[in-house]
C-alpha cells in the first residue's frame, strides 16, 4: 500500500520538477540580455550608416528570446500555481472524506477496532491483509467485518465503499451539459 507523501515533500518534487524549466528560461534571459545589448551596441555604432540585414536579424533574435523569456516565465508561474491551488483542493478532499469517514463510524457505533478494521477495508485491503496490519487472526478480522456490515447495513466490503462513493458523488456539484 502506498504511502501518501507529505506536504513537504510534494513541494520538494514540484520545485524539482519546475527546476529544468527555470533554468531554461534563466538560460534563455541570460543569452536574450547578451543579444540585446549587441544589438544596442550595434545599432548605435551603425547609426549613421542606416539598419543592415544582419543587425535586424539581431534585433528581431533578442526580440524573440525576450519574448520567449516572458512567456516561458509566465507559463512556468501558472503552472506551478495551478498544481498547488490543486494540491490544495486535493488536501481539503482528503481531509473532508476522512471527517466523513471518522463521522459515519461514530454514527454506525463503531468500536475503536472495527473503525480500524473498515477503514483498512474502504482502502481495498482483504482479509488476510488486515490480519497482517493488525496483528490478528483472520478469522477476528471477519468476525469484525461481520459487525460492521451489520451495523452500517450492507452485505459486503463493495457495498461498504459503495456508501462513501455515494456521498462523495452526492455532494458533488453538477457539471455542465451532464
Amino acid at each position: 500500500m502506498p504511502v501518501p507523501k507529505s506536504d513537504a515533500s510534494k513541494r520538494k518534487q514540484l520545485d524539482r520538477e519546475v527546476a529544468g524549466p527555470l533554468a531554461i528560461v534563466a538560460l534563455q534571459a541570460v543569452a536574450a540580455a547578451y543579444f540585446v545589448t549587441d544589438g544596442v551596441e550595434d545599432v548605435l555604432q551603425q547609426a549613421s550608416k542606416g539598419f543592415s540585414l544582419e543587425i535586424t536579424m539581431e534585433c528581431l533574435v533578442a526580440l524573440a528570446l525576450l519574448a520567449g523569456v516572458v512567456m516561458g516565465s509566465r507559463y512556468i508561474r501558472r503552472i506551478t500555481g495551478e498544481l498547488r491551488w490543486k494540491e490544495q483542493l486535493l488536501a481539503n478532499a482528503r481531509g473532508a472524506l476522512g471527517e466523513h469517514i471518522v463521522l459515519r463510524f461514530a454514527e454506525w457505533g463503531l468500536t475503536p477496532g472495527e473503525g480500524e478494521v473498515a477503514l483498512f477495508a474502504l482502502k481495498g485491503c482483504d482479509v488476510a491483509e488486515i490480519a497482517r496490519l493488525r496483528n490478528s487472526a483472520p478469522g477476528t478480522v471477519r468476525s469484525q467485518l461481520s459487525q460492521i456490515y451489520a451495523k452500517a447495513g450492507v452485505g459486503s466490503q463493495a457495498m461498504l465503499m459503495s456508501l462513501f462513493i455515494e456521498d462523495l458523488l452526492d455532494a458533488a456539484p453538477p457539471r455542465a451539459g451532464a
